[in-house]
Order: structure tokens, then C-alpha cells, then sequence
């Protein structure tokens, strides 16, 4: 496929780099060749370390790798002191692909091979690896040497459980492949190595369950992973926006998250698992609407407590999307339909506020995203203060100057511990853009606005899809074949009566318990 510049010109490129940002050549029988040409291209970088040494005592050697990326000490200690210190005589006379057997049996190493094209030969350099360049051999030998700082497994921070592992993914592209084979022992799960980023070449892993996958999807995952050619990939958010066909919803098409297990059962469920490097969090394809009211324990804790629970969840969507709306729509427009004592309570409330009721509701509204906001970007226990005490302090000094009523202070309150509710942050933050939509409809059109923009919300859900799977699946195209979605809904069933895997697994292979 044919990629998509996002650029109305091509990449400017160095002299030594053809128009797809790769180096040009091959790895040289000369030395001297293969020399004058990485200090071309290592010009002015001084974190890159080479140096010339003679190994078996004649045979003139290069090695090059990055200071800071590379294991200094497994380079020192199983690379140049056994060369350095080799017999001469194993050395003498030896030529081509003897001298590459005989570097290969010196060096008691197991992640060792040769690379033939010097753009292979500086992208591993670049990703941590040592290059040797040995004289009279026309490739260059990569020892496995990634040794660069990173965080260790922490703790989950924004999906928190009770039950259930503790471990997060962090920003290693290999440790977050191997969190999760250590959860699938099984050699059917593959993890298929891309390069994405012109300039960046940012590692990421396709992770899928060979059977279980559908082979359509995968094709689709790989066509869209190189529909763009583009810079630099620094995170999966900017991935998943290059990938998202209908990039103008608030609605999240894919679904990220930063625990292991989750991601071990989505790939167990036949979805697909992006793995993108410097990344803390992983995407997850396809996605519907009922996933991202799934959290882990849902499935660790007995089924009546997780059943309640996702009903909250549900109930707490619907609070965090439309009760600022229909409070503006009930007080503007339909007080009759409300008691006579709850009126004039709330009469009574807004007596002294100067403002009409929808300024109200939109100048709290502002100023609690404004506290989360500034929660969020204050570091550890400072931000947590602020959104405690800032909303308690300025909700209440607003209620005592007659700016707002102790009423919507409630209804703002209760729209924010709703929409906290919900498992995934992404999500959430589309209710928090279709709530002000919601607000100003009910401004002009009352409780008719409030079901018309309800319905136009309804509409574009309808329409979503994610890898051709409806976005309210399972809740519509239930007459789908070998259906039985609908015991991980919003009615969750006990793990012993969910016999068959979700309807993203491929057809022949759905049932996933049976009794012995």
C-alpha cells in the first residue's frame, strides 16, 4: 500500500539518507570504507562511542555503540577483552566467511547476528545494540546490548483494582511484551516487530493469538500501522489518532490501558494488542461501547458485587452526560413537573443569585474542569489537595456570595463523582465535551433539547465502528451467529456460565470453558 505523506513535500534528507530516510550502501569488506562513512554519519555526536582495536592481534576491528544505551560492561567484559586477548594463531590466514565463523565461536554470546546493509547497521546502534565492523568481512556483527534507563514495573495508577495484579506496563517496548507473555505461556500468542517514525523508527509489537485473531483484522491493524509516513511516534495516543478512521468523535475507537491482565484477556478474546515504545499504556483493537465499562475486577470478585457495579457504571454515564442538561431544562423550562415543595426549595436556593440558570450551571461546570485540570498538573499529593479543597472552598464561597445555589453545586458534584464512575479516562473525557453540548441545547430547547441531543449522541454511537464491529455491539446486530455476548454486558454472569469467548474471536474458535 501506498503511504499517505502528511507533508505536501517529502522528508528532507542528508546526503547520506535516499528519500525513505534510510542510510545508503552496503556494510563494506573495507574497514577504512565502513569507517569514513559512520563518522559521516556520526558527525558531532558525542554520546556515540567507536574505537579501532586489533583482534587475534592483526585483524583490525571497529566497534561502535551508544554511551548511556549500550551495557558498558557487557561490551568491556564479552567482546573486546576475548578478541583482544585472542590467540594470534587462531587468527592467521583467515578470510571471509571463515573469519566471520571464527568472530562468531570467540564471542560466548547467544543474541549475536550480522547485518548486511549499513541502514540496519545504524538503526541498531541507535537502538542500543554494538556493531562490530570487522576488516575483510562485508557485514557488520550486532551484539545484543540494550542496556538503557527506564522505569521498573510500578503499580497501576489510573485503573486501580482491589482484587487482581498490581503491575502496570512502562515505557520499554520488551517489558511490556514480556508482562504479557508471562501471563500467555503459549507459543500460538506471536508478537510481531514494526518500526514506525521516519525519523524516530520507534519500535512497536503487534501482539495477537494465532487462531483466535481474526486474519482480516490483523491485515487491517498492518494496513493502517503503514498508511501515514510521518515524523516521530513519541506515544500510543499519537498512534491511535493516526489510525482512528472517524478522528473527529470524542468517542475513543480503541482502548488503552496500562494493566497487563486486561490486555492478556483482550488477546484472548481475539483482539489485537499494540505495543508502542516509550509508552506506559497499550492500545487494544477492536473496542466497543461496553469495554470500556469493563474494569479487571469485575472478574475477580464474586459476580453479585461486579453485576452491581457495572450497573452503577451505566447508571453513573448517562448522570455524567445529562444531569447538568436536565436540571437546566426542568428549572428553565418544566418546573411543573416537579413537587410543589422541591420548587419552591430550589426558589428559595436562587433567590439571591444574579445570574439566569444557565450561567450558573456553566460557571460551576467550567470552574471544577478548570480544579481537575490543575489537579492533574500539580505533582503527587499537591494535586489532590487542590481538587479536594479547591472545590469545597470556592463551591462554598461562591454559594455565600449569591454567584450560585447550593443546588447546582450538588448537581456539579454529583456529575463529577459520576463521571469518575467510569473505568477509562479516554472515555470519560468524551462525556465531559458532549456534557457543555447537552447544557447548551437544554439553554434553548428545554426538555425537548435534552432527548434531542440525547438522540443525536444515540445516532453517532450508532454509527461508530471499530474494525467493522458496530461501536453499541452487543447491544444492536444481535442477530449475529453463535451470539452470547450479552452474559458480559450490563448484566455480568459468573465466570462458570461464560462458555464462549466475545464475538471478536475468529468463528470456529469461540468456546473458551468446558467441564471436564
Amino acid at each position: 500500500m501506498e503511504k499517505i505523506h502528511l507533508n505536501k513535500e517529502p522528508f528532507p534528507n542528508a546526503y547520506l539518507y535516499n528519500d525513505k530516510n534510510q542510510v545508503e550502501g552496503e556494510v563494506e569488506a573495507s574497514l577504512d570504507t565502513n569507517i569514513a562513512l559512520l563518522e559521516q554519519i556520526f558527525e558531532d555526536c558525542g554520546d556515540i562511542v567507536k574505537q579501532k582495536f586489533l583482534a587475534f592481534s592483526d585483524i583490525s576491528v571497529y566497534v561502535v555503540y551508544v554511551d548511556g544505551l549500550a551495557k558498558v560492561e557487557l561490551v568491556e567484559d564479552f567482546v573486546l577483552r576475548p578478541l583482544k586477548c585472542a590467540d594470534k594463531q587462531e587468527g592467521q590466514e583467515v578470510k571471509g566467511e571463515q573469519r566471520k565463523k571464527l568472530f562468531q565461536e570467540k564471542l560466548d554470546l547467544v543474541d549475536i547476528s550480522w547485518k548486511a546493509t549499513m541502514d540496519e547497521a545504524v538503526l541498531e546502534i541507535l537502538s542500543g545494540n554494538t556493531l562490530l565492523f570487522i576488516d575483510g568481512v562485508s557485514e557488520a556483527i550486532m551484539i545484543s546490548s540494550k542496556g538503557f534507563p527506564t522505569r521498573g514495573v510500578a503499580e497501576v495508577e489510573s485503573e486501580k483494582t482491589i482484587r487482581g495484579s498490581k503491575d502496570a506496563f512502562n515505557e520499554s517496548m520488551r517489558t511490556g511484551t514480556a508482562l504479557l507473555r508471562r501471563r500467555i505461556r503459549d507459543g500460538r500468542f506471536k508478537v510481531k516487530q514494526v518500526f514506525l517514525g521516519e525519523r524516530s523508527r520507534t519500535n512497536v509489537a503487534i501482539c495477537y493469538m494465532d487462531g483466535l485473531v481474526r486474519k482480516e483484522w490483523l491485515k487491517e491493524v498492518e494496513k493502517r500501522l503503514n498508511q501515514y509516513e510521518y515524523d516521530a511516534i513519541y506515544d500510543s495516543g499519537m498512534l491511535e489518532q493516526l489510525m482512528e478512521p472517524e478522528w473527529n468523535s470524542p468517542f475513543p475507537q480503541f482502548q488503552h490501558t496500562e494493566r497487563p491482565d486486561k490486555a492478556a484477556s483482550a488477546v484472548l478474546e481475539g483482539r489485537v494488542v499494540i505495543v508502542v515504545d516509550n509508552s506506559p499504556d497499550v492500545l487494544i483493537l477492536p473496542a466497543t461501547l461496553n469495554t470500556f465499562f469493563q474494569a479487571s475486577d469485575d472478574y475477580y470478585c464474586r459476580f453479585e458485587v461486579a453485576l452491581f457495579a457495572r450497573i452503577l457504571r451505566y447508571a453513573a454515564a448517562v448522570l455524567a452526560i445529562g444531569l447538568p442538561g436536565l436540571y437546566l431544562a426542568v428549572i428553565g423550562f418544566h418546573t411543573e413537573i416537579l413537587p410543589v415543595e422541591l420548587v419552591l426549595t430550589i426558589a428559595e436556593a436562587r433567590r439571591h443569585v444574579p445570574f439566569p440558570v444557565v450561567v450558573e450551571v456553566l460557571l460551576m461546570e467550567l470552574e471544577f474542569e478548570l480544579l481537575r485540570e490543575a489537579g492533574i498538573r500539580l505533582p503527587g499529593q499537591m494535586g489532590n489537595t487542590i481538587g479536594v479543597v479547591g472545590g469545597l472552598i470556592v463551591g462554598q464561597a461562591a454559594v455565600e456570595a449569591g454567584l450560585v445555589s447550593t443546588i447546582v453545586v450538588i448537581v456539579v458534584a454529583l456529575t463529577a463523582i459520576a463521571s469518575f464512575s467510569i473505568p477509562n479516562e479516554a472515555f470519560t473525557s468524551a462525556f465531559r465535551l458532549l456534557k457543555f453540548f447537552l447544557i447548551l441545547v437544554c439553554a434553548f430547547w428545554g426538555i425537548y433539547g435534552f432527548f434531542l441531543g440525547m438522540l443525536v449522541v444515540m445516532l453517532h454511537l450508532a454509527s461508530l465502528e471499530s474494525l467493522s464491529i458496530p461501536y453499541l455491539f452487543p447491544a444492536v446486530s444481535a442477530a449475529k451467529p453463535d451470539y452470547d455476548d450479552s452474559k458480559d454486558f450490563i448484566l455480568k454472569m459468573p465466570i462458570n456460565r461464560m462458555e464462549k469467548r466475545p464475538y471478536f474471536t475468529d468463528a470456529g474458535n469461540r468456546r473458551r470453558l468446558r467441564s471436564k
